[in-house]
């Protein structure tokens, strides 16, 4: 492991860009479906169930907000592996998967013996459906599913428990979404100064840090080689949408506890 000079590079546009590669739905309506999600050429290929929406999809350059989590990115198999590369620490460790909407890592950090609670935005009633349905999909009665909106203190996240793993997938994407995440992972560190934030993005550009707010809030962060963990695969996420971009693995910690 090494520390990230910048977990994003220098500073990023802020032009907004889809998660992903710049796809949308041809069609005027998207169709909810049960998938499965069988995922290969990773130490943990095994077959999964997700729900996903059925769309038509076409090259171009915007993205409809309600479908960020109803696919499978490939951020969310590269964090899926590092979980199961770690499976034998998981059992009994309470973990919490954040903007999880088809949950892939929660899934397996579950089946590997932790305690999962998934969350997604409480304004997002359907993200939150969906992550009920992996679940189920997945015989997992006992994983909870609670309305976490990033930055509000809600009751959901004042009853949470303590937690010792965070996993997000690809949850630094808007910019203006950056502090509110932090500030809720913040106070969850607050419940178990020893937590960890275990966290994958893409790298679309090199123009926004996460530097100056890691800083602010009193956290480190280390970046994971993919290498480290076989995660170092051509066919990742077996994606084959355009625009590849580099998934890079994160774990953020408080400053002042050792990794």
């Amino acid at each position: 492991m090494r520390p990230a000079p910048s977990a994003f590079g220098s500073r990023r546009s802020r032009a907004r860009e889809p998660r992903g590669p710049c796809w949308r739905s041809t069609s005027p309506s998207c169709h909810k479906t049960l998938s499965n999600c069988t995922l290969h050429g990773f130490g943990f290929s095994r077959h999964f169930h997700v729900a996903v929406f059925n769309l038509t999809l076409t090259p171009a350059c915007e993205v409809l907000h309600l479908q960020y989590g109803m696919y499978v990115w490939p951020c969310a198999v590269v964090l899926a592996q590092y979980l199961w590369f770690h499976r034998r620490s998981l059992p009994g460790k309470a973990v919490l998967e954040i903007g999880a909407g088809v949950s892939l890592p929660g899934i397996l950090a579950a089946k590997c013996g932790a305690e999962v609670i998934l969350s997604d935005s409480a304004e997002l009633p359907h993200c939150l459906e969906i992550c009920r349905q992996s679940c189920k999909m997945n015989n997992l009665p006992q994983v909870h599913v609670v309305g976490l909106t990033w930055g509000h203190v809600s009751c959901s996240l004042l009853t949470l428990p303590p937690q010792d793993i965070i996993l997000a997938s690809d949850v630094f994407f808007e910019p203006e979404d950056f502090e509110d995440i932090l500030t809720t992972v913040y106070f969850l560190m607050q419940k178990n100064p020893k937590v960890q934030l275990w966290s994958t993005y893409q790298v679309r550009s090199a123009d926004w840090s996460l530097e100056a707010l890691l800083y602010k809030w009193d956290m480190k962060c280390v970046h994971i080689p993919l290498e480290s963990f076989d995660a170092d695969k051509e066919d990742i996420a077996e994606s084959a949408l355009p625009g590849r971009h580099t998934v890079e693995m994160l774990v953020i910690s408080f400053a002042k506890d050792s990794l």
